[in-house]
């Protein structure tokens, strides 16, 4: 939960507008609870039994994640993989050469 909590503070120092933790199914119950203490919008993804994401920030940023209705990571498109990892404030070129290799298989 420490790395969980600082996600929240970076989130609330305004360092980031999207935040993606992948954390232990136990403990979910608490940072759902911390998220609704303050008012931050989630969304949830179920990776695998034990583990689950976490998608939390602004409320427009959740609602483009829940647009692409995916059920995990797995299953977004080149372009939803893109702009999910631009979102979260990933290196540009970076995923702009990720989206390349990954649409085209090699350069």
């Amino acid at each position: 939960m420490k790395v969980f909590n600082h996600h929240i503070y970076e989130y609330e120092k305004g360092l980031r507008n999207l935040i993606l933790h992948t954390m232990h199914i136990e403990n979910l119950d608490s940072a759902i609870d911390a998220l609704d203490k303050r008012n931050i919008s989630y969304h949830l993804q179920k990776v695998h039994k034990t583990k689950v994401n976490v998608f939390f920030g602004d409320a427009e940023c959740i609602s483009v994640v829940k647009s692409f209705e995916k059920n995990n990571l797995k299953e977004f498109s080149h372009e939803e993989d893109f702009i999910l990892g631009i979102m979260l404030g990933y290196d540009r070129l970076k995923q702009c050469k990720r989206y390349l290799s990954r649409k085209y298989v090699t350069l």
